[in-house]
């Protein structure tokens, strides 16, 4: 037991509370130690209990103390067994500091040998010691930097025009909610609709004409003989006439809405600049 004998004082949290009566070595392992406890102490301690082995100063006596155990057990009584401590010894904190002291030792090396590669590398000296590195590495920050904050910007600016249109506003929100505005886009799609049906038929109708007149020409006596004597040729040449000029007058219309209309008046009124420009 490190030194324990028969005669040493047992303490129970401080105070003392007997002697050690007898010493049994149970095994290589195990050791029996018999306690004399004071009648007047006895009743303080419990089952739980725990005995510690101490030394009474520095360098004194070993010592018994009894330190009371973790909630509510049963008083001892004679013959009953207390759990105890395992108590360090010497050797082995001698060893425990052996050993830190070889891993200390390790560490120290090791840094050592990183300290001297540190100093011999030719390399990460030159590049510490370069004021261009430097300054590109200055640059380079400054560059993350400000791409960084023209993103946020621009992520900004998105959100801005996604709640924008969400709320109706803005351009695309007017588009979207704007009823008014709406009207006038179907207004225009339905202008250009009509515009280039009735430019189709006027352009048939031409082709046709165009047609006639060559078989009549070809096939007759000739055109001026057919306008001054035929009168079905006459007659057909004043219907085609009078088609033409009522489909070139829609589409005169349609043509006319579409200036006024706020999605082609743009287009209408830089064809009128381009006109002037041109003398025409």
């Amino acid at each position: 037991m490190n030194g324990l004998l028969e005669g040493n004082n047992v303490r129970f949290s401080g105070i003392q509370a007997g002697t050690v009566k007898d010493i049994h070595i149970i095994n290589d392992s195990s050791i029996e130690v018999e306690l004399l406890i004071d009648n007047k102490i006895r009743s303080y301690i419990h089952r739980n209990a725990i005995a510690d082995l101490g030394t009474e100063g520095l360098m004194g006596n070993k010592v018994v103390n009894i330190i009371p155990g973790p909630g509510n057990a049963p008083e001892i009584k004679e013959g009953d067994l207390l759990e105890s401590s395992k108590n360090v010894s010497p050797i082995e904190m001698m060893q425990t500091l052996a050993k830190t002291n070889n891993n200390a030792a390790d560490i120290s090396e090791e840094i050592r040998q990183v300290v001297h590669k540190l100093n011999n590398s030719v390399t990460l000296w030159n590049t510490l010691n370069d004021a261009a590195i430097a300054e590109d590495l200055k640059v380079s920050l400054g560059s993350i930097r400000k791409a960084s904050v023209q993103a946020n910007e621009t992520v900004a600016q998105l959100n801005t025009i996604v709640q924008d249109a969400h709320n109706g506003k803005g351009t695309v929100g007017e588009l979207l909610s704007d009823k008014e505005m709406a009207s006038d886009v179907k207004d225009a799609v339905t202008h250009i609709k009509r515009a280039s049906k009735e430019a189709d038929a006027t352009v048939a109708k031409l082709d046709s004409l165009v047609a006639e007149l060559q078989r009549d020409v070809t096939k007759g006596p000739g055109t001026i003989h057919s306008l001054l004597k035929d009168p079905d040729m006459a007659a057909k040449l004043s219907n085609s006439l009078a088609n033409i000029e009522k489909g070139t007058a829609i589409f005169n219309e349609d043509m006319e809405a579409l200036k006024h209309n706020f999605l082609t008046r743009g287009y209408f009124k830089k064809q009128e600049k381009e006109n002037k420009k041109k003398g025409k």
